[in-house]
């Protein structure tokens, strides 16, 4: 009976002090919410997007209004962002600009990572696409991203503005060409992925049971190379934005209606020394949301990444 008791309390102790089990992604969160800095860019970028999209239903300040009587004015109560040099809100663009921000910095990450993920998983898998898909990517990457956004805007815009409209138009096709000038970072990434993986022990078993060869890239390889591919599209979030902020800021991005934040600086370069509030707070939208992004691409790398775990 004595011994019947002490196997009782044995096991009850070893039931409370055995740590639940928890999956690889509850370990990722559980690593990724220790890092403070990741937590904070969370928190910021949290608070940035839902700014955007819901703010101006409660900040309800029309933001094409022109009033010439408070043109220029600086950073107040009732204008907290102050005025451009037509009278209009600059806090109500800046939350509406945001919006188009950063949709074009998610879209056009999703169409490099799909684009990317898709030559890199063929190259890595298949040894007779690997040197042509390479050598396409090693051409991609030698092209001046910049200057060939630049042109092919500027040649293009016209006509799409023509067929799809002006503001939709130059939506789709900065997020497109931005998009597929980005790929090949990641195409390298999963390449490599899959050239370590696919002839790991798990994936000749699956060989060994008859699995096809799709089966095998979107079952038991794809799954283990998603964790590198979430850092590469975080940080490209980031960079993504701050290329439609250079279009804009160049001229070739939105039309003047559309108020993104790179349109906001672009419009606010010849007032900086009379109005610097003007180019501040659009600057300082740009820097918070990307220095974020970056955070949490940092700490999710950190959490991925079994290697790094104590």
């Amino acid at each position: 009976m004595a011994t019947t008791t002490s196997q009782v309390r044995i096991g009850v102790a070893t039931q409370e002090y055995k740590r639940p089990p928890r999956s690889l992604w509850a370990d990722a969160w559980f690593t990724f919410t220790r890092d403070k800095l990741a937590m904070a860019g969370l928190a910021m970028l949290a608070l940035l997007v839902l700014a955007t999209l819901i703010g101006p239903f409660f900040y309800e300040r029309p933001v094409g209004v022109i009033d010439f009587e408070k043109a220029l004015l600086g950073p107040s109560l009732e204008h907290p962002f102050g005025t451009d040099d037509l009278g209009r809100d600059l806090l109500g663009r800046s939350l509406w600009g945001g919006r188009v921000s950063i949709a074009v910095g998610i879209i056009a990450v999703l169409i490099a990572i799909s684009l990317g993920t898709a030559i890199g998983a063929v190259a890595g898998y298949f040894r007779k696409a690997d040197n042509p898909l390479m050598r396409v990517t090693d051409i991609f990457l030698s092209l001046p991203i910049l200057p060939l956004l630049l042109v092919i805007i500027f040649l293009f815009r016209e006509e799409v503005a023509r067929r799809f409209g002006p503001d939709v138009g130059i939506f789709i096709m900065i997020v497109a060409v931005i998009g597929v000038l980005n790929w090949m970072p990641v195409a390298r990434l999963v390449r490599a992925s899959f050239l370590s993986l696919k002839n790991k022990e798990f994936v000749e078993a699956a060989r060994a049971v008859g699995s096809t060869d799709r089966r095998i890239i979107f079952s038991h390889i794809l799954p283990n190379v998603l964790s590198p591919v979430l850092v590469a599209a975080t940080i490209g979030v980031g960079g993504a934005i701050l290329t439609e902020s250079t279009l804009s800021f160049l001229g070739l991005g939105f039309p003047p209606d559309v108020p993104t934040w790179g349109r906001l600086l672009y419009d606010a370069q010849n007032f900086i020394d009379i109005a610097p509030h003007w180019a501040i707070f659009p600057g300082l939208c740009i820097f918070l949301i990307v220095l974020s992004i970056n955070y949490i691409g940092d700490g999710l790398r950190d959490a991925l990444d079994p290697r790094r775990k104590i």
